[in-house]
């Protein structure tokens, strides 16, 4: 078996913050998915995807001799409920590798059998939760949206019990760290200072390395995972993504999209869609995540605060409380700014003055509260907005049975765009087409293709990750995977967790 190139900076310079461990056998591994690209990226040997152990090495049955597996320990709280031990119950980590542009990578399984973690799950997963996040993941890559990739999915041979009993698999999946804001949970919670400083510093040095000499790294580190988060969310905001289940073992402080189970995009507008089966209140629905991920960034404030200051000391408490607590109360316009920054790109708009920023928000407010009224495909308005731009308005008014009050709305965005300074017509239809995909996971799509790989048909799955790859294609509407499902589809879709 060939190296990989592990580096094992985590399981080394971290030892109280997992434990060693290693996968559950599989009976009869067979490669599922294995993303080339994505290994040449992360600078692995050829031989690891194509050769005749490729399977076994996937499935778990046999490691590469550098790896050091580790079952990750985190803390979370799951829809508001704190639980001070969570962990990677069906998760290892294999190790980190150095990509081609010099960064570093985790590679980790994900159904690899039980842990110390597990709780009394079984620790494994089935095919179809583990091809949802090569779909959804590899889309978001598309997207230009940070998330976590998946390498290879091997089935295992071995069947596991849902709600019925399916064909089990494992997920090999790449993120720039699995560190969480529940991973500094785990060990706030214990008040295990020592472990948690060198967690901190590690991230720190992981991933914002210009902090690593400043006297306030913990607060600066607070900042930029505030500032990644802004520009995540905003993203998943303008494609319609809803993560589905925002717990704070599922913030990952690279700014990195991570676990793909109850997601979904939306298809009709609606702020407060909700596809997941196990959000009952509909705390992590479309429009609640800005508000989720400010409530998840305060939790994490509230884990480094021991760290700045000795909480004996109250006047020192209360400044370092007063300077997080601006960070938590300035997340709301960073998040503002980077998503008025992504609509002004779907609105085919190239520059903006100060004064034009609330005129810009209610022109955008006021185009979602029609999409919403009339109940109009969320991707498909944006995108053939692009039309409209260059004198096409038709498959645009096509969606709305309104259309007086859309060719309203349309007034004051063509002279919001004659006051532009940027291209013409044809450039700027161009330019708003490269912000807004002509394709995305359509639910259905994604639940027929898994339910085709699950019954052992991969070749659904193989069609429908082609076109998610290419999402900006035009040509792409007039296939089945550029149109919305019929509404009697959407109207009851739901998502599970897959454990």
């Amino acid at each position: 078996m060939h190296r990989f190139g592990f580096d094992n900076t985590f399981a080394r310079e971290l030892p109280g913050a997992g434990v060693a461990w290693q996968p559950a056998a599989a009976p009869a591994p067979r490669l599922l998915f294995a993303n080339a690209a994505l290994a040449e990226e992360l600078r692995l040997p050829p031989e690891a995807l194509q050769g005749p152990d490729a399977a076994a090495l996937f499935a778990g049955n046999l490691l590469p001799p550098d790896a050091e597996p580790v079952a990750q320990a985190y803390a979370g709280h799951q829809f508001g409920g704190f639980s001070p031990q969570l962990g990677d119950g069906r998760a290892l980590l294999l190790g980190e590798v150095i990509d081609r542009n010099g960064h570093r990578r985790d590679i980790a399984f994900k159904g690899s059998g039980r842990t110390p973690f597990s709780r009394g799950g079984d620790g494994k997963a089935a095919v179809g939760p583990m091809l949802r996040e090569v779909l959804i993941g590899e889309a978001m890559h598309a997207l230009g949206i940070p998330t976590t990739r998946a390498l290879a999915v091997a089935a295992t041979g071995e069947p596991v019990m849902r709600d019925r009993v399916l064909p089990g698999a494992v997920l090999t999946r790449v993120a720039a760290s699995h560190l969480r804001v529940g991973s500094f949970q785990f060990f706030a919670a214990r008040g295990d200072l020592d472990t948690l400083r060198r967690l901190a510093d590690y991230t720190i040095a992981r991933h914002d390395p210009e902090l690593v000499d400043a006297p306030d790294r913990y607060l600066g580190l607070l900042r930029a995972v505030a500032g990644r988060q802004a520009r995540l969310v905003a993203q998943w905001l303008n494609v319609g993504f809803i993560h589905g289940v925002m717990n704070t073992d599922n913030m990952a402080l690279s700014g990195e999209t991570i676990d793909y189970g109850p997601c979904a995009f939306m298809e009709a507008y609606d702020p407060a869609a909700v596809f997941s089966s196990i959000d009952h209140g509909g705390r992590y629905a479309y429009a609640n995540q800005p508000g989720i991920a400010r409530w998840n960034l305060a939790r994490f404030a509230e884990t480094l605060l021991p760290l700045v200051v000795d909480e004996d000391d109250e006047p020192a408490v209360a400044r370092a409380v007063a300077e997080a607590t601006a960070v938590i109360d300035a997340f709301p316009s960073l998040l503002d700014s980077a998503l008025l920054a992504g609509q002004r790109l779907k609105l085919g708009l190239l520059s903006a003055a100060p004064a034009d920023t609330e005129a810009d928000t209610a022109l955008v407010a006021d185009w979602l509260a029609l999409l919403h009224a009339q109940a109009v495909d969320f991707t498909l308005a944006w995108r053939h907005l692009a039309s409209a731009a260059e004198g096409r308005p038709e498959p645009l008014r096509d969606l709305f049975a309104d259309r007086a009050a859309l060719d309203a709305w349309l007034a004051r965005w063509r002279e919001r765009c004659a006051r532009d300074v940027g291209p013409q017509s044809g450039e700027r239809a161009e330019r708003m087409r490269r912000a807004s995909p002509a394709v995305i996971p359509r639910n259905h799509l994604v639940e027929a293709a898994l339910a085709a790989a699950t019954e052992g048909d991969i070749a659904p799955f193989d069609a429908l990750l082609a076109a998610l790859r290419d999402p900006w294609r035009e040509a792409a509407l007039l296939t089945p995977y550029g149109a919305p499902a019929p509404t009697e589809v959407t109207a009851g879709y739901r998502t599970f967790c897959g454990t």
